[in-house]
């Protein structure tokens, strides 16, 4: 079941959502993994997103809200500028120091 992503307003419907704590320089922050479909339609909006690198991430499901950059990114297809493209997209994000 699709878990709805809010990425700087952007509404994002993920699977394989998983949700870890990790340490970094002694402070404790919230990393989220997630893989998400991307159509030909929404390519542009998407990647014009994640190009900023400088996220407000809300996951109203977990209760989680939090500052992030991407700490890990790749895409299953590099042209979604034919019509009916579907490419699966896989992003990390962690939470900033």
């Amino acid at each position: 079941m699709p878990e709805k992503i809010i990425i700087n307003g952007m509404e994002i419907n993920a699977s394989n959502v998983q949700v870890d704590a990790i340490t970094k320089n002694g402070k404790k922050l919230t990393k989220l993994r997630f893989d998400f479909n991307v159509t030909h339609e929404t390519y542009h909006d998407v990647t014009t997103l994640l190009y900023k690198n400088d996220f407000v991430i809300n996951v109203p499901e977990k209760n989680l809200e939090f500052p992030a950059v991407i700490s890990n990114y790749s895409t299953s297809i590099t042209n979604l500028y034919e019509a009916g493209a579907v490419g699966d997209f896989k992003l990390e994000l962690t939470e900033k120091e």
